[in-house]
């Protein structure tokens, strides 16, 4: 009885082992991706969060992959990620597709406006995924849950009025999230959560803070004789700015008027005004 007890704490050790060892493995290879290749940490992050896993993409890495997307460079390989992704749907990897279609939702209600153009030849798959049954073996119907989706956000590529106003929508409740503090608490334990989570060597901004960004990053691909821990301390410095840029844009919520009280839909740079003098990186002129 003894030596069978010692025999399974044994094999609990060898697999916790083989999964701590995948997971070390696992950082240290999108180090050296981050360090030796033309890679950037949002087309990581674009990778991982659609690669099919049972749940869904998290808000705030689609919030940081929609940011980066307003760099010109970052757009086209998240998007490119998002195409490929959809090529790829078929019974057996729906996952993969409608992790894609998640983060397409996202990004058409909160990054750039030509992403609504970008993905107009893609509603041939979107409404084939529309058709997909699958019932899983708790009784929960995936094929509803990818059929409704498909039907929004094909309503988002086509209806541009709706576009704008599901567009308007996602900024207040995001603007109304902020300004309560309901995003994220301003204190040193946020910082400290965002450091822990799943893109804790990723982090890329929008084209308002490019310049910057590009001299903290030193774009990691510029030579190729990084090390593996001069890879890892740029990865932590591209965390560092986003992290700043975050509570920038919670202080500057705080310090704007609300909704309502003067501050109007049309002052945000993601909406589409002829008279704004701001316009996003990527507009839907373009």
């Amino acid at each position: 009885h003894c030596t069978r007890n010692n025999g399974n704490m044994n094999s609990d050790f060898f697999h916790e082992f083989k999964r701590q060892a995948s997971l070390f493995l696992t950082e240290k290879i999108k180090t050296a991706r981050l360090a030796l290749s033309y890679v950037t940490p949002a087309e990581l992050m674009t990778e991982e969060a659609t690669i099919g896993n049972a749940w869904p993409p998290d808000t705030r890495t689609m919030r940081v992959i929609s940011m980066a997307a307003f760099e010109v460079d970052d757009f086209w390989r998240i998007t490119e990620i998002l195409h490929k992704r959809f090529l790829k749907f078929d019974r057996k990897n729906w996952r993969l597709s409608y992790n894609a279609l998640i983060l397409l939702e996202y990004l058409l209600t909160h990054g750039p406006l030509s992403v609504a153009k970008e993905f107009q030849r893609d509603k041939d798959v979107i409404k084939e995924m529309a058709s997909f049954q699958y019932v899983d073996e708790r009784g929960f119907n995936w094929g509803l849950s990818v059929k409704n989706l498909s039907e929004k956000v094909l309503k988002l590529i086509e209806s541009e009025t709706l576009h704008k106003e599901e567009r308007a929508r996602a900024f207040k409740l995001t603007h109304r999230i902020e300004r309560f503090g309901s995003f994220g608490h301003r204190s040193s334990s946020g910082d400290a959560t965002l450091e822990d989570s799943s893109f804790k060597t990723y982090g890329r901004c929008n084209s308002n803070y490019n310049d910057h960004q590009r001299h903290e990053i030193g774009y990691l691909t510029s030579s190729k004789s990084f090390s593996i821990e001069e890879g890892t301390r740029r990865a932590k410095g591209t965390l560092k700015y986003i992290n700043s840029v975050l509570r920038k844009r919670e202080n500057d919520a705080e310090s704007r008027p609300g909704i309502g009280d003067g501050y109007t839909i049309e002052d945000h740079p993601l909406c589409c005004n002829e008279d704004q003098t701001i316009v996003p990186l990527l507009s839907a002129d373009e």
